[in-house]
């Protein structure tokens, strides 16, 4: 808190020299040397890097999940992930390392044990839950509690990504969306029907088990941005939202990519001059943007 309000009281003197070499241009000139102050910060730079790549990876992934009717497996995984970064903090390595190790590990648990018909998709998703939560809960306990780095971690935190971070994040952000372009269609169709992917010839168990890691990671690089507790929401809101208004997979894929970067953007701009939680910022505007497409929906 007194690194943000000393940043701020910095954007704030500069704010005024500005204002003052500006008084005759327009307002909205003033605007926007405001709004790009703020990039004169590197810890800025990499929030807005991260952010703007996971606002795409969230949603992209978070389509095939609702599609799927398996929505559920965000919070679940965000939980498993919990224990990833307590361990991470426990022993000294990287906690975004951890957290993608152990979310990767769950979602391919998850998928064999869905296969097996041992147990139901949905029981498997409530029984890992709350065992990651219990495995966080206890790894926190033999930490002696929460400290800052955890609690950054759970709701989102601008001032915490680090360059490491960014260049694990760029990396496997970008893996992500190179999988989902040139297995497109392989995953859409396991998404859609699963038994009609099978009969077109597509390894629907493979597809299935890529569609799950895909996601783990995704899940893990994104905690840094809107943190743990909260990004189950930015992959499926931004969705749904899309679903009002498109007519195809396609469309919803498009549109709910851009409602998402328009949710991380602002979220990351209000978070910065107001200091608020990220994570919460983020996904309270992609919530006010569903329901105002509830409200146009309905007005027409």
């Amino acid at each position: 808190m007194a690194v943000i309000s000393c940043q701020l009281s910095v954007v704030s003197k500069k704010r005024s020299s500005s204002v003052s070499l500006t008084d005759n241009c327009p307002l909205k000139t003033d605007n926007l040397i405001i709004m790009l102050e703020i990039f004169q910060f590197s810890f800025m730079v990499r929030a807005f890097a991260a952010g703007t790549l996971i606002g795409v990876i969230a949603p992209l992934i978070g389509t095939f999940l609702v599609v799927r009717q398996f929505s559920r497996l965000a919070d679940t995984l965000a939980h498993v992930s919990l224990a990833g970064v307590a361990i991470g903090l426990l022993t000294g390595t990287d906690p975004v390392v951890a957290a993608v190790v152990v979310s990767v590990l769950t979602a391919i648990v998850v998928e064999r044990l869905r296969e097996s018909n041992r147990i139901f998709g949905e029981s498997a998703l409530a029984i890992f839950l709350w065992s990651g939560m219990a495995v966080a809960v206890v790894i926190i306990s033999l930490a002696r509690g929460f400290n800052v780095g955890l609690f950054s971690f759970l709701f989102g935190s601008i001032t915490t990504v680090a360059p490491g971070d960014l260049y694990l994040i760029g990396t496997l952000g970008i893996l992500v969306i190179f999988m989902v372009a040139v297995f497109y269609k392989e995953l859409f169709f396991v998404s859609s029907d699963e038994e009609l992917a099978q009969v077109t010839g597509i390894n629907a168990r493979a597809f299935n088990l890529m569609l799950m890691i895909l996601a783990a990671i995704t899940i893990a690089l994104s905690m840094r941005i809107v943190g743990i507790l909260l990004i189950g929401a930015l992959m499926v809101i931004p969705v749904i939202t899309a679903m009002q208004f498109s007519r195809s997979f396609k469309q919803t894929l498009f549109l709910s990519v851009l409602i998402s970067l328009i949710s991380v953007i602002s979220g990351l701009y209000l978070s910065y001059f107001f200091d608020l939680a990220s994570g919460g910022t983020i996904v309270l505007i992609s919530l006010m943007i569903f329901l105002l497409g509830l409200v146009f929906k309905k007005g027409r």
